[in-house]
């Protein structure tokens, strides 16, 4: 697909490095990666080497055995300056960690290892990630390095806020999630090449909610969940990785967001039911990964309830709408509808499939709250993705590696020959010539643009 060198400078973050150019592998890109001699105190070369099939470079002087091909490549028949030959072929730079020395180098021009000269050689996209301590983050010369290179078309991937490398610290500076790089990575070659080879869902309209609802209770209380919005997150990340359209109906989720995604931000499940019917009209999938409130107070007071007011509080609480069954009794033809299910213990299975029946969804994503470390608010999952005539067990994994999982099961839906929930009797079809029907480019069965490929 594409030729990405990636270069890793020092910082504990360079861990992390390891998952991007993994899963830049896995998509078909073509990786090289170049390192700062600080990042070898976190990572080795071999891990690298190991994971791309080709060697690591860290200085100017060392020769490079591949002659600065890339895997899949046939090297030049003479020897190249190495990091000259590298820059030359590849189609983007991403910078990942990039630390705030390294930073301050790319700001201001310096060359003095093989990854500043690098990107100081090269006419391609430059994507960087950042990562550091808050502090070093915040700071006005590093906030000034970033506005610089910002300025000369550099594609920051901001970091995200969360537990930091020093024990008990907690602020801005982490470094973004892998799969959210290779989403801008993948972002900056759609938008450059106009060539660049088609993805499994390019063409296609997706809608994912993510997060928790919370319904008041006066002006400052709320009944409300611990979903953190990370499942959905990822799986927004994940469809555009392969080539979708997508917009977030957010509840409550407060995470890095990625640009190329479109975000509907709401917070009851009232604002949600409404976000997501507004959205699904146009939308060829649903995941439907939103903690919604099952209910809700019957009337919120107005102001703040005070405590020395009164011994106890007696809460009179209502249904909610159930956005998932009315938007499965509403689908139109060719969509593709994916609910979740956070059940708990025995029977966990029996329940969600006749949820699945009831609610005509194609998909639905069972996870079971009774294991601890899985779910709500946390980084790792582990689900059993049921159809009508399959179950599949994706054992316990980050949420990208889940997400991974769900949209493989949405493009065998949707593949010639998939299994997916015809549209209800009495919901609006599209005719022959029907805008929703069929949009120019693809193919109405499936609705996959002609060409893309499938998982």
């Amino acid at each position: 697909m594409a030729r990405l060198l990636v270069g890793i400078s020092g910082g504990i973050a360079a861990y992390k490095a390891v998952e991007l150019v993994r899963l830049a592998g896995t998509a078909g890109h073509s990786v090289r990666v170049v390192q700062t001699e600080a990042s070898e105190r976190f990572v080795g070369r071999a891990t690298f080497e190991g994971i791309t099939g080709a060697p690591v470079l860290v200085s100017e002087w060392e020769r490079d055995p591949s002659r600065g091909a890339f895997p899949g490549e046939s090297a030049p028949d003479h020897e190249p300056i190495s990091h000259l030959e590298l820059v030359r072929r590849a189609d983007v730079v991403a910078v990942v960690p990039a630390s705030a020395n390294t930073l301050a180098k790319l700001a201001s021009g310096l060359a003095d290892n093989l990854l500043t000269s690098a990107a100081l050689a090269s006419s391609a996209p430059l994507v960087v990630a950042p990562a550091m301590n808050d502090r070093m983050w915040s700071h006005p010369a590093t906030r000034a390095n970033v506005a610089t290179l910002r300025e000369r078309g550099a594609h920051v991937v901001e970091p995200e806020s969360g537990a930091l490398a020093s024990r008990g610290e907690w602020g801005e500076g982490r470094l973004a999630e892998p799969v959210v790089i290779l989403a801008a990575i993948d972002s900056v070659l759609g938008s450059r090449t106009s060539g660049y080879a088609p993805r499994s869902l390019d063409g296609l309209r997706v809608v994912v909610t993510a997060g928790g609802t919370r319904e008041p209770i006066d002006a400052v209380r709320f009944v409300g969940n611990r979903s953190s919005g990370r499942m959905g997150f990822a799986l927004a990340q994940e469809a555009a990785r392969r080539g979708a359209e997508v917009v977030v109906v957010a509840a409550n989720a407060n995470l890095a967001r990625s640009d190329g995604i479109r975000y509907v931000d709401v917070e009851t499940a009232a604002q949600l039911a409404e976000a997501t019917r507004r959205e699904i009209e146009r939308a060829d999938v649903l995941l439907m990964a939103a903690a919604v409130s099952d209910f809700r107070p019957a009337a919120a007071a107005v102001g703040k309830i005070e405590k020395a007011s009164r011994e106890h509080l007696t809460l009179e609480l209502e249904p909610t709408e159930d956005v998932l069954a009315g938007v499965g009794a509403a689908r139109r033809a060719g969509q593709t509808i994916v609910g979740f299910a956070a059940e708990h213990g025995e029977g966990a299975l029996a329940r969600a499939r006749a949820k699945l029946e009831r609610k005509r969804l194609d998909a639905l994503v069972v996870n079971d709250v009774a294991e601890e470390g899985i779910g709500f608010d946390a980084t790792d999952n582990e689900v059993t993705i049921l159809t009508a005539g399959d179950e599949r067990h994706v054992p316990r994994g980050s949420k990208v590696e889940v997400a991974r999982a769900v949209l493989d099961a949405v493009e065998a839906l949707r593949a010639p020959g998939g299994r997916s929930v015809a549209a209800a009797p009495d919901a609006p079809r599209g005719g022959p010539d029907s805008e929703t029907a069929k949009r120019p480019g693809t193919d109405e069965a499936t609705r996959r643009p002609k060409g893309a490929r499938t998982a």
